[in-house]
């Protein structure tokens, strides 16, 4: 089968032919008919993580957001067929473990990451591996296509995830997005349909006009921004200001969808008393997985502070049943749809924040 092999670090991937998977007695082979592009992909492809004892290794395929058909199952597997159309969660768990049984899988004592760890080759590629299958693939309602679910693997799933449950967004709610990719958008439009009003902040204004156009209450261009000096305990940014002005006080929750020094303090500066941050981003090799934060400044004002990383398979009956009905929409972030040779440049243009909304992989 083709693939998209990871041969250096920052360097095209090489479009080649590679061996097909085989399923685990418990796990199963998906044949990929689209497959998200994802930030995340770009940090492995950068070589990040090294810090962390996290780095991708080389020779090796990512992805990490695919949808597609099931092609064929282990001699365990009870729950799917071949022909079935599924989403693979990247945050793939044992079944087993007290997290997995709890429906915290996604923070499986002994999971994977697909398209981040060698056990998991990723969906860069024509088919790819699922372990604990039973587990793991969830079914797709008929009505949604593959194309808007592989926008879900991911970053619309961990969007979902950070407000929906590790926030428990209200109706009313001020919620601030600060970074309009992927992740950003998908949360702008999440917020919108839990009844919340959401602040889409960023330096691009066509990120800040697809933010409007998906349910966007609020914009905040950031790169009209100077930094000043207002007499707290450090220099606030007027991005700050702004969201505390819209809000009359700050927001309720707000979320760092970049991973950047700067984007996290704001996060956390423009909340309300009582107010969650919600860490959505990874950092870069600039912050090497460290951000100073005004912890004196949220104790004071009892900030809350909440990581948030995937969705637990368990819970995303919920998410597609509600992209079934109509109620969120991510195809609706979908900004291009790129082919295997097409992939190393995508990634490129994360470099300089160049890409449009969510991008897809189709075959």
């Amino acid at each position: 089968m083709r693939a998209a092999v990871l041969r250096e670090y920052g360097e095209p991937l090489d479009v080649t032919e590679v061996p097909e998977p085989n399923p685990a007695p418990d796990g199963a082979v998906v044949n990929v008919e689209a497959c998200g592009i994802c930030r995340s992909d770009w940090h492995a492809w950068q070589g990040h993580g090294e810090w962390a004892d996290d780095q991708v290794p080389l020779n090796y395929v990512l992805g990490h957001e695919p949808a597609g058909r099931v092609v064929e199952v282990g001699e365990d597997v009870d729950r799917f067929a071949v022909g079935d159309r599924v989403v693979v969660p990247f945050s793939l768990g044992c079944g087993v473990c007290g997290e997995c049984r709890t429906g915290h899988g996604n923070t499986c004592e002994d999971g994977h990451a697909l398209g981040f760890e060698a056990d998991v080759p990723g969906a860069f590629a024509e088919q790819v591996g699922v372990p604990h299958a039973d587990h793991n693939l969830q079914q797709l309602p008929a009505g949604v296509s593959f194309r808007d679910v592989a926008a879900v693997g991911c970053r619309y799933m961990t969007a979902f995830h950070a407000l929906a449950h590790r926030a428990k967004v209200g109706g009313g709610d001020w919620v601030a997005v600060h970074g309009c990719g992927g992740v950003g958008l998908s949360a702008v439009q999440i917020a919108d349909a839990l009844g919340a009003r959401p602040i889409a902040v960023d330096v691009n204004a066509d990120a800040l006009a697809r933010a409007a156009d998906v349910g966007a209450s609020e914009v905040v261009d950031g790169s009209e921004a100077d930094v000043v000096d207002d007499g707290r305990q450090s220099a606030v940014d007027p991005v700050v200001d702004r969201i505390h002005e819209i809000t009359d006080g700050g927001a309720a929750v707000s979320l760092d969808a970049l991973g950047r020094a700067e984007t996290a303090r704001n996060s956390v500066e423009c909340l309300r008393s009582r107010g969650t941050h919600v860490q959505v981003g990874l950092t870069t090799d600039a912050e090497k997985g460290e951000i100073s934060l005004p912890t004196d400044w949220m104790t004071r004002w009892e900030i809350d502070w909440l990581g948030s990383r995937g969705m637990p398979p368990a819970r995303f009956g919920e998410l597609l049943a509600m992209v079934d009905d109509g109620t969120l929409d991510p195809g609706a972030l979908v900004g291009r749809e790129v082919g295997l040779a097409d992939v190393s440049d995508r990634l490129a243009a994360m470099s300089t924040y160049e890409t449009d909304g969510i991008e897809i992989l189709t075959f």
